[in-house]
């Protein structure tokens, strides 16, 4: 690795919920940290100078929620191609969900995830752990071994934890770890066979779908079982209103529960799958317009902390099956911040400084994660961006191996133009 040279961005929107700042100026970042922050800046000799005229410089996204696919399906992602995927979409860091083949389940595997991660030198990736053996509900993994090997989090995501009293003790070890424990919350038995929102659209189009309460009934045993133990809870990519109203009513008695939503949940609804669009098939799947809503408001009134992305890429091939049998999932870092400003920020849904917490100050601090900041001293994780700049979205231009989207040839407004990590530019646009 190359050693650190100075960079100075001169002249950008420097906006940094963590330290409410927003204001025009400068920010320079000396040996992988932030070195001054505010006026006008003098450049030191050799310094790499970026003018951010017209742009917003903001603490690097951090995502709680992605699957890299590696080791098991290195045809569909790498975890180089998925960090490198990341820092184009404005993410600094990532965490890495363990549903691989093997399963993250061990100190070795989060090992050699860490290692993969850090040899890729773009996003920075850190791994979950299973809560369970083999993410097969039966009996915890080593919380402490992983913990100590580099894991951040603990989750079964991909799967929910069906047992009430693995999910109470995978709550009451982790708090010993000062780690949260990422939920997928499923009632299998309501959720089998179904492939999109239970409801009118479903009926018409003759697909088997998903009731709201298949999120719904696990979503409460979750919040009742973090009041038990007093764990943190995280409730991984929440999909309804009922969901948002469960969440508030445990923020409301001060039970340790956090929530995430995707984008793609905030900006699309269940009529995406008319004509059988694959691309529209995930888990939780698209709801309706009043779900959306009530999700939009909730990251408005803070209910939901943080926007995740639950990028889920797949080869061409397995999505073009018959809708029921493709596989759940979409990518979703190179279209994160645009989806976000374009459904969120442009109709004046939420601030930008809301949008820029929810993607990396609230993250880094929920997560104990390093960055989410722009204050003097902290890690130089920097992503800048246009606000205003619009693009087409063109699946053959990500640096992703996946090209499932459903928002193929929109046009959507919110540009990342330049990535630091560590203080280096691991990603920048011309022109």
């Amino acid at each position: 690795m190359s050693a650190h040279r100075d960079v100075l961005l001169k002249g950008g929107r420097l906006v940094d919920p963590s330290s409410k700042l927003d204001g025009i100026g400068d920010l320079l970042v000396r040996d992988g940290k932030i070195e001054s922050v505010g006026g006008n800046i003098a450049a030191p000799a050799d310094a790499t100078v970026i003018d951010c005229t017209g742009q917003v410089v903001a603490p690097g996204f951090i995502d709680v929620h992605c699957h890299l696919r590696e080791p098991g399906r290195e045809d569909v992602e790498t975890i180089a191609t998925g960090a490198r995927a990341a820092a184009a979409g404005g993410f600094t860091a990532v965490c890495a969900m363990p549903n691989t083949d093997p399963v993250t389940d061990n100190q070795a595997a989060v090992g050699f995830v860490l290692k993969q991660g850090k040899a890729a030198a773009a996003a920075r990736v850190y791994p979950i752990g299973a809560i369970s053996m083999g993410e097969r509900g039966e009996r915890l993994a080593e919380f402490g071994e992983m913990v100590g090997a580099g894991a951040i989090a603990v989750s079964d995501d991909g799967k929910p934890v069906v047992s009430a009293q693995l999910m109470r003790t995978a709550l009451e070890y982790a708090r010993t770890f000062g780690i949260p424990v990422a939920d997928h919350c499923e009632d299998p038995t309501l959720a089998e066979g179904g492939a999109m929102n239970e409801g009118l659209v479903s009926a018409r189009l003759g697909l088997k779908g998903i009731p709201s309460e298949a999120e719904e009934i696990m979503a409460i045993r979750d919040i009742l079982l973090a009041r038990r133990t007093g764990g943190h809870v995280h409730l991984c990519h929440m999909s309804t209103r009922g969901s948002v109203e469960l969440i508030r009513w445990g923020k409301d008695r001060n039970i340790r529960v956090t929530a995430e939503v995707c984008p793609h949940h905030l900006s699309l609804t269940e009529a995406e799958v008319e004509g059988y669009d694959t691309h529209a098939k995930m888990n939780p799947p698209l709801r309706s317009a009043d779900d959306v809503d009530a999700l939009q408001q909730a990251v408005k009134d803070g209910t939901i902390d943080v926007i995740a992305t639950d990028h889920a890429p797949h080869h061409y091939d397995e999505k073009e099956r018959e809708f029921a049998d493709a596989p759940n999932g979409i990518v979703g870092f190179e279209t994160a911040l645009a989806v976000n400003i374009t459904w969120l920020v442009k109709p004046g849904i939420i601030s930008l400084a809301t949008l820029i917490d929810k993607m990396s100050c609230a993250p880094a601090k929920l997560f104990h994660l390093p960055g989410g900041t722009l204050r003097r001293g902290g890690a130089a994780d920097v992503t800048v961006f246009d606000p205003a700049r619009e693009w087409t979205v063109e699946p053959t231009r990500f640096f992703t191996k996946g090209r499932n989207t459903p928002y193929t040839g929109r046009t959507l407004t919110g540009l990342v133009a330049c990535v630091l990590v560590d203080g280096r530019i691991v990603h920048t646009v011309k022109g």
